[in-house]
């Protein structure tokens, strides 16, 4: 799919389920003047939208960041993969877990933490979810895929993009951290995370692997294009060439 394509529309009825295989995804909510708040991201393997069985008008927009390739399930498809995997449907809960918990911290940025904590704590998070683990190891690569512009870091923080622009700078003086070719480089993420009050508690990292183990495992039966798509982005590395 083609950069800033949307997916699906705020008070639409739900169509699929779909997982992020390569590019990001953004989900956002628009006021009628043209404002608009991103309220959440979509890395490589994550699940975009849960919401296919419990409401009849989504609450939000979904759309491509940069070109993306998706894999998407439809109700009838995805009530088939339940029927046959029923365990499936703890990852499911794991994975809206994760995103409710990543909601209630970009909430907790916006009403506490000043503009260069912000940013930093979104450039630290962004950095963990790539990496998928922490801590960061010492003497492994410094930096990580950053598809996001600094209109798009306004719209998550809730700051002008001047204002923006201005705190970037004052990240760069004082902790060397780069944005540069779509790329994000933190020399020194220690201290990065501090100046953010960053801690990586909410992103559940520690029940990673035992998740995604149990869903290898219930995929593995389940319906085979969606099954190998999820699975190549999320257990083997590999990136499909987008699709358009």
């Amino acid at each position: 799919m083609p950069k800033g394509m949307d997916m699906a529309r705020e008070g639409e009825e739900p169509q699929a389920l779909r997982v992020m295989l390569s590019g990001w995804a953004m989900r956002y909510t628009q006021l009628p003047d043209g404002r608009r708040q991103i309220v959440g991201l979509c890395l490589p393997g994550d699940l975009c939208d849960l919401d296919l069985f419990t409401v009849m008008r989504s609450d939000h927009s979904l759309a491509t960041v940069r070109r993306s390739t998706i894999a998407e399930l439809g109700l009838g498809e995805l009530r088939e993969v339940m029927a046959a995997c029923p365990g499936l449907s703890q990852a499911l809960c794991r994975s809206e877990i994760v995103s409710s918990a990543i909601q209630r911290e970009w909430l907790t940025s916006l009403g506490q933490r000043s503009a260069i904590e912000r940013v930093a704590h979104l450039f630290c998070e962004l950095f963990v979810r790539q990496r998928g683990h922490w801590p960061i190891e010492a003497g492994r690569s410094r930096s990580c895929d950053f598809f996001l512009t600094q209109s798009q870091i306004a719209e998550v923080t809730g700051l002008t993009q001047v204002h923006v622009n201005r705190t970037v700078q004052q990240l760069r003086q004082s902790h060397g951290v780069e944005l540069r070719q779509l790329r994000l480089d933190i020399p020194d993420f220690a201290a990065l995370a501090r100046r953010a009050a960053f801690s990586p508690q909410y992103l559940h990292l520690a029940e990673a692997g035992p998740m995604t183990a149990m869903a290898e495992v219930l995929f593995r039966s389940a319906h085979p294009p969606f099954r190998e798509a999820w699975l190549s982005a999320m257990f083997e590395g590999r990136q499909p060439s987008p699709a358009t």
